[in-house]
């Protein structure tokens, strides 16, 4: 290091167990990396560096954080997820320049509702915590662009101002414990990844065929027995994962799914093969294992002679 004059300093994966004090004098830093390591504590001098606009410190031990970071004023990117943190001090909805802030594999339980002060947030990482709600608030961050994290928590619902983020691009809401969606949802216009897998979900919202954008939707592992016939109108989804729900029957709209590439049927309770599926002309892959079909139709064979994978 050199004193006063180093602006990128990479301690990450040195086994430390605490940062070195020559580091808080380094006024002039910009960028932190300490992942992977042992640190149980992240001291009060960290407020020194008040040029810092990235700190990463996933993967170590902190089970807090220091009420110092409110003075890290120009800080754009906060990693701090793989720690043991339980609670969110009000220092850290005190940024308010952050634009990427990840805080999975926590223990948290709560989220505040001043979250809504993090304006500038492109990406927020909440996935792998103990949350059971998620605050009206949310839906403020409209500035969320990327990813939106919420998945492998405890969550029952989601707030209906979700459907505020038209911005988002990904959103992941995998391995809850949610019913149901709010029609909201489909506001989500420049949605183009949806993962919903693991839930308890008995139907989609009809506003999904609003979400016109999409290219992939994830809604396997949950006990759907009816799909919107609004799904037809999702002309750029590529891949559409429906396993181990309870289907009998695909809405015709289905037919309409042009550039669908990836269907995946498996373990539901389809009788035969949708004859709809059949002017597919971009279908590369249609799994239907583990049904109950009765009759494969001939085009299912033509499927295969145009090189597509077709799993009986």
């Amino acid at each position: 290091m050199h004193p006063g004059k180093t602006q990128r300093l990479d301690l990450s994966g040195r086994q430390l167990a605490a940062i070195p004090e020559e580091v808080f004098a380094e006024a002039t830093l910009q960028e932190l990396d300490l992942d992977d390591n042992l640190l149980t504590e992240l001291p009060g001098g960290i407020a020194k560096l008040s040029d810092l606009r990235i700190l990463r410190l996933y993967r170590n031990r902190l089970s807090s954080i220091p009420t110092a970071l409110a003075e890290l004023s120009k800080l754009e990117e906060l990693s701090l997820g793989d720690n043991q943190i339980a609670a969110v001090p009000d220092c850290v909805w005190q940024l308010g320049k952050l634009r990427f802030l990840n805080l999975g594999q926590n223990r948290v339980a709560e989220i505040s509702g001043k979250i809504s002060a993090l304006r500038e947030l492109h990406t927020l990482d909440l996935g792998h915590n103990q949350l059971t709600a998620i605050p009206n608030a949310l839906g403020g961050l409209t500035g969320l662009s990327r990813y939106l994290y919420l998945s492998n928590n405890r969550l029952h619902e989601v707030p209906a101002t979700l459907g505020n983020l038209r911005q988002l691009a990904y959103l992941n809401l995998a391995h809850n414990r949610l019913t149901d969606l709010p029609e909201s949802l489909g506001n989500l216009s420049s949605l183009r990844e949806l993962r919903l897998y693991n839930n308890e979900l008995t139907k989609l919202p009809e506003s999904v065929g609003e979400l016109t954008s999409l290219r992939e939707l994830h809604v396997q592992d949950n006990g759907v027995t009816q799909v919107p016939e609004s799904m037809g109108r999702l002309s750029n989804l590529r891949i559409l994962n429906l396993r181990n729900n309870a289907l009998s029957d695909l809405p015709e709209s289905f037919a309409q799914l042009s550039n669908l590439r990836h269907l995946d049927l498996r373990a539901n309770r389809l009788p035969h093969v949708p004859e709809l599926l059949s002017g597919l002309a971009k279908l590369e892959k249609l799994d239907l294992r583990w049904n109950k079909l009765r009759q494969i139709p001939s085009w299912v064979e033509r499927l295969e002679q145009r090189g597509g994978v077709v799993l009986l």
